[in-house]
């Protein structure tokens, strides 16, 4: 017995390993396998979405952007300025703000821009929301849980990070490259007269809103066409203002500008309809130098415009150029 055990041993043993060898071998290719799985999910997964930067954060959007919903005024004057079609966009009044109208024809209403409506956002089924940095932190969170809120800028001198991140999301970065340069042009030969006819010029542009007089800093609103592009000294009141800032007639008075542009839109002075007509009628305002010298400009451009878009930029530069560099 002991013999015939000793012979059988060796064979045993053998037998032994040989399936040791086979389990290992299945279980390094399951591992293998379970491996490659994991990483051929991943990269499906990484297929399905798309990291975009702007302004130095990162947003996670699907990998191809088709429905935008655009949820600030701002990313809707730059969506008509590439010929983007949102599939949402904001209403003033009750419809799509006149000078966009037919930009964005057949585009659902999705509220206002003080409280776009997130259930209307959400039946969209938007791929991306591009909003605005001027939201409330609550309104943000609730647009972010529909999906990605991009929060469009709203300072001026962002205009070209925004145009650029908008024609990301749409596949039309050719068209904001020759959009910028386009504008950069137009700058550089607005700056050869510009030099010689604004050095010594106070110009202002206020904003009529509820009946009251605002202006803002330089690098917000319209101010950047004026102070940045064509070189106009900035006065004092603008250098000291930190954000929106309330401007008495008596204040300005004491700048007394050469000119002044003077933007009055009627949806944003509902209470007070006839302010710029008292305005323009009073003595204070009409002794101004800007009044004098027939250098007072209403509504030189849309009233609505929001400053610090490629499409106000470039309608603003032109009607500046044309009032100012005679």
């Amino acid at each position: 017995m002991n013999k015939y055990f000793k012979m059988c041993a060796p064979a045993l043993l053998a037998l032994s390993l040989a399936a040791c060898g086979t389990d290992k071998a299945e279980e390094s290719t399951s591992t293998s396998n379970t491996a490659e799985t994991s990483a051929t999910e991943s990269q499906t997964e990484q297929a399905k979405t798309q990291t975009i930067t702007y302004l130095g954060e990162k947003y996670e959007l699907p990998a191809e952007v088709k429905n935008i919903v655009a949820a600030s005024l701002e990313s809707m004057e730059d969506a008509a300025m590439l010929g983007i079609k949102p599939i949402g966009v904001l209403e003033v009044g009750g419809k799509v703000p006149a000078y966009l109208a037919s930009d964005f024809e057949g585009a659902t209403l999705v509220g206002n821009k003080m409280e776009p409506n997130a259930e209307a956002i959400l039946n969209l089924d938007p791929d991306v929301i591009v909003g605005t940095s001027k939201f409330p932190e609550e309104t943000a969170e609730k647009l972010n849980k529909i999906q990605t809120m991009i929060p469009y800028s709203h300072i001026s001198t962002n205009w070209k990070e925004n145009l650029t991140v908008l024609a990301q999301l749409a596949g039309k970065e050719e068209d904001a490259k020759k959009i910028i340069s386009d504008y950069e042009a137009k700058v550089a030969d607005a700056q050869m007269k510009s030099k010689e006819q604004l050095t010594d010029k106070q110009v202002l542009i206020i904003r009529v809103r509820g009946g009251v007089m605002y202006i803002y800093p330089a690098g917000v609103y319209l101010n950047p066409v004026l102070y940045e592009d064509l070189g106009a000294p900035v006065p004092e009141v603008v250098t000291t203002a930190k954000a929106q800032a309330e401007l008495s007639l008596e204040t300005l008075a004491q700048v007394n500008p050469d000119a002044i542009f003077l933007q009055f839109e009627e949806s944003e002075n509902k209470d007070t309809p006839k302010a710029l007509e008292e305005l323009q009628k009073n003595p204070i305002f009409t002794s101004l130098k800007a009044s004098q010298n027939n250098e007072i400009y209403v509504n030189a451009i849309e009233p609505l415009a929001q400053g610090g878009t490629a499409w106000s930029k470039v309608k603003f530069l032109d009607a500046a150029a044309e009032k100012l560099l005679k």
